[in-house]
């Protein structure tokens, strides 16, 4: 939704994806089999996305790449997006992962490297200076709070429409 708010729609984006490939990059390699925009994920060795789920969106969408080098995955996008190095349940790892993920943060400098008027999301919360600086997460290019906002109107439709007993208006 934010992307369609600011980018105008999917068509000729070119979005890259910063960090592990958890949940939410499973989530965008399926938005971008169903969308056909362009998704570039990096991901250090080890923290790819789900295997079957990426074979699937490739095979859908030959525009769907996962590679280690953040610049390249950073260079003339659209959008840069990126989730915590270590979610719920893996705090343990938090150390070990710090260390894999370094040098996958979302910063000014690779900011510089895709277009100027590139945005940046993360879903939130984030862990500042670990996988976005601060200057990212608060700068002009920042989508995060909209992002935000979104996805609070977002569960409320859907909770109407549990709430409403999932019914279609004549059916």
């Amino acid at each position: 939704m934010t992307v369609v708010e600011k980018k105008g729609g999917y068509e000729g984006v070119k979005a890259c994806w910063i960090g592990d490939g958890n949940n939410m990059a499973n989530s965008w390699i399926e938005a971008a089999m169903l969308l056909g925009f362009e998704l570039t994920l990096a991901c250090p060795s080890g923290y790819w996305p789900e295997k079957a789920i990426l074979d699937k969106a490739v095979a859908a969408n030959p525009k769907i790449r996962v590679l280690e080098s953040v610049e390249e995955a950073a260079k003339g996008a659209d959008v840069l997006n990126t989730d915590v190095w270590a979610s719920m349940g893996q705090e343990e790892e938090a150390e070990a992962r710090k260390k894999a993920f370094d040098g996958f943060q979302i910063n000014e400098r690779l900011l510089g490297l895709a277009k100027k008027d590139a945005i940046v999301l993360h879903c939130l919360p984030a862990h500042r200076g670990e996988e976005i600086s601060d200057g990212a997460m608060e700068g002009p290019a920042s989508a995060i709070w909209d992002q935000a906002e979104n996805r609070l109107h977002i569960q409320k439709a859907v909770l109407e429409w549990l709430l409403a007993g999932n019914k279609t208006e004549g059916a």
